[in-house]
């Protein structure tokens, strides 16, 4: 039988969305932290670019707003957005008085950089491209400062408990162990997808898990087409891809093909700082024509170091000096903008289950995120979300203990070739350029994966069922729009404009 542990609040997972619910809820409740690893692997800690705020003198979040829209495709959620550009900077204000150590200039102010899209000068960074890095740490340090917050590592969120229509907590694996923990109130932060994709900036952990149990559970998603190829991960096959950031080329680094020549100032007005969808797919272009991507950074030159500390050894490591050498870039999947839908509290349609980070979708990234936005999005909504679940009710009666365990993983070997067949069907059908063609012969596969799964193969279900959710996705949508590139239907559709697709 499981074990049975009775909470106020429930997290679910540990990036800037988690840990941030977490520490806020615990001012009113004991809360209990879920993390399939350790408290501080989450794609937070690798995110290099940094955190979009109007805090900057000549911004506003009026600005910020505009283009948060434009880069969203018609598809955002102008309420949503409206809280993001108003309520972002006094979380980034919040997390400096928390001790994170962000960028500043001579005169103390944070220094402001810009990235693509971006009208003006409003990315906050911390030691030039750690900033999720710093974030997290700020976090976790406050996490671990609280006595009412308990973490499980090495916890993995099997399935959501429902009785009568109403999540009251979650059946999951803590150390292989069974443990069903009861909460008042639960909330999904579990992260992205991208290790659905055969080349990805995510970390290992980013399997689609918090889709997949919604999902099962009953609760509503939206927009699962729209996958962010982050334009430049260095191009060295690993799993998963290091990530060049943005503002790389913000600093002044371009684009070139094998035969050295720029593409991206033919290719659109903002050259190498146009909407990520766009230089993704323009990169992907060049890969099809037979020509690597080279990002050439070396017009920064010394400074380099300085700016990318973080880049520069992760270059360095694998025989490349940014300051001499171009560096070798790939499209890699980076950032799921649909997910569990929400209202502006965070609330899923399904009581009592709360979603916040980028399992959710708020509605703020539209079909396409804005550079710098994410992190800006789970401090924000996971203040919003712990605000509004500490007025949960507690629950008047607790479901009784059913007998259930772990079911083992009868065999390794065919989960993980089953794992490898989902990546490389995704990646070759439902990535950067799909077909209606390419979409039907993924889906027709993924059902035969599905059927041969191994027993015990929770993970490699959760990343076939939510690989199946995007593949569906973007065979309905007949148009090609932000994230979403359809090849047989190229151009946007007026008719598909406002429109989502529901689960």
């Amino acid at each position: 039988m499981a074990d049975r542990v009775r909470t106020r609040f429930l997290v679910i997972g540990s990036g800037v969305a988690g840990l941030h619910t977490a520490w806020r809820a615990s001012e009113q409740g004991d809360v209990f932290v879920l993390t399939k690893r350790s408290l501080f692997d989450s794609a937070t800690a690798y995110a290099q670019g940094g955190i979009a705020a109007a805090l900057g003198a000549g911004d506003s979040p009026e600005l910020h707003r505009q283009d948060t829209l434009a880069a969203g495709a018609a598809l955002c959620d102008a309420a949503a957005v409206e809280v993001l550009v108003a309520e972002g900077p006094q979380r980034v204000r919040d997390l400096a008085t928390m001790g994170a150590r962000f960028d500043r200039d001579e005169s103390g102010r944070l220094a402001l950089g810009k990235e693509a899209a971006h009208s003006r000068k409003r990315i906050v960074h911390a030691q030039g491209d750690q900033t999720g890095a710093e974030v997290a740490r700020t976090l976790v340090q406050r996490v671990g400062e609280s006595r009412n917050i308990t973490v499980l590592e090495t916890a993995r969120a099997l399935d959501l408990i429902v009785a009568n229509g109403r999540c009251v907590g979650v059946r999951a694996s803590v150390s292989g162990r069974a443990v069903e923990i009861i909460a008042d109130a639960t909330v999904l932060a579990t992260g992205g997808c991208g290790q659905v994709y055969r080349y990805t900036t995510n970390p290992q952990v980013a399997t689609g898990d918090g889709f997949a149990i919604a999902h099962r559970a009953g609760a509503r998603l939206a927009d699962m087409e729209f996958v962010q190829f982050h334009p430049t991960a260095l191009d060295t096959r690993e799993n998963p891809l290091s990530l060049i950031s943005e503002a790389v080329r913000g600093e002044g680094a371009v684009l070139v093909n094998d035969r050295g020549q720029r593409f991206m100032t033919r290719r659109h007005r903002l050259a190498e700082l146009a909407p990520r969808d766009i230089v993704a797919r323009e990169i992907f272009r060049e890969q099809r024509a037979g020509s690597r991507v080279w990002l050439d950074a070396r017009k920064i030159g010394r400074t380099f170091a300085r700016r990318f500390p973080g880049i520069m050894q992760i270059c360095l490591a694998r025989g490349i000096d940014p300051r001499k050498d171009r560096i070798p870039v790939t499209p890699a999947a980076h950032y799921m903008m649909g997910g569990v839908v929400t209202d502006l509290a965070g609330r899923s349609s399904l009581e009592r289950l709360y979603a916040c980070g980028e399992v959710s979708c708020t509605g703020v990234h539209g079909a396409n995120r804005l550079a710098s936005n994410s992190l800006l999005e789970g401090l924000v909504f996971a203040e919003r979300v712990a605000r509004d679940m500490v007025a949960a009710p507690r629950l008047a009666r607790v479901p009784r203990v059913e007998t259930w365990s772990v079911p083992p993983l009868v065999d390794r070997g065919a989960a993980q070739v089953a794992a490898d067949a989902i990546r490389g069907l995704m990646w070759d059908h439902a990535g950067i350029d799909r077909t209606a063609k390419g979409l039907r012969l993924c889906l027709e596969r993924l059902n035969g994966i599905i059927a041969r799964l191994p027993e015990g193969a929770t993970e490699e279900r959760n990343l076939a069922d939510t690989a199946h959710l995007i593949a569906d996705a973007a065979l309905l949508r007949k148009e090609s729009r932000g994230g979403h590139f359809r090849s047989d239907f190229p151009r946007e559709k007026r008719k598909w404009r406002g429109k989502h697709i529901e689960w």
